[in-house]
């Protein structure tokens, strides 16, 4: 897989379910959401990133990590999708349909997560970590790739150290 993504490639993947080749921002949403799950699992089924997240100090129980561990990856996982729509998308939409889209997207993640036992009740809580990471990560993302991927392993090692980690200027 190509580090940055063709972005044309993208568009025509994500047109591609529905006959029309337009999707309503629901339907777009939902499509993202299932792209990152689907990520996610991948990457947590990955026999290689779970070597790699072994050798960094994470510890995984039966192929799975601990929760906050998950949580962050999903998070991580998250951001990158977000990323992604922000700059396929830039040039062809506004910023106020851009963000309207990805509030579907992750209004999907979060009703997912409830589905799947997570107490609505932890959602704002989760919401506030994950717009955390995302002003991180946004961060790192002007310095460089190496950064964000330092930042997203300072927060995987730092798995319950609540103060909040920067990005080195390396």
């Amino acid at each position: 897989m190509d580090a940055i993504p063709n972005v044309d490639l993208v568009r025509e993947e994500l047109k591609a379910p529905f006959p029309s080749g337009k999707m309503s921002l629901h339907e777009l949403g939902d499509t993202l959401a299932q792209l990152v799950w689907e990520s996610f699992s991948n990457f947590i089924e990955d026999p290689e990133c779970r070597a790699d997240l072994t050798q960094a100090g994470i510890q995984f129980e039966d192929g799975i990590p601990e929760k906050r561990v998950a949580e962050e990856l999903l998070i991580l996982h998250m951001w990158a999708h977000t990323r992604a729509v922000e700059l396929a998308l830039f040039r062809s939409l506004s910023g106020e349909h851009i963000r309207a889209e990805l509030n579907y997207l992750h209004r999907a993640i979060f009703e997912d997560i409830v589905e799947h036992g997570t107490p609505r009740a932890q959602i704002p809580v989760f919401e506030q970590r994950v717009s955390a990471r995302y002003a991180e990560y946004n961060l790192a993302a002007r310095q460089s790739d190496p950064a964000i991927s330092r930042t997203a392993l300072d927060h995987l090692k730092d798995v319950g150290t609540p103060t909040p980690r920067r990005p080195r200027n390396d």
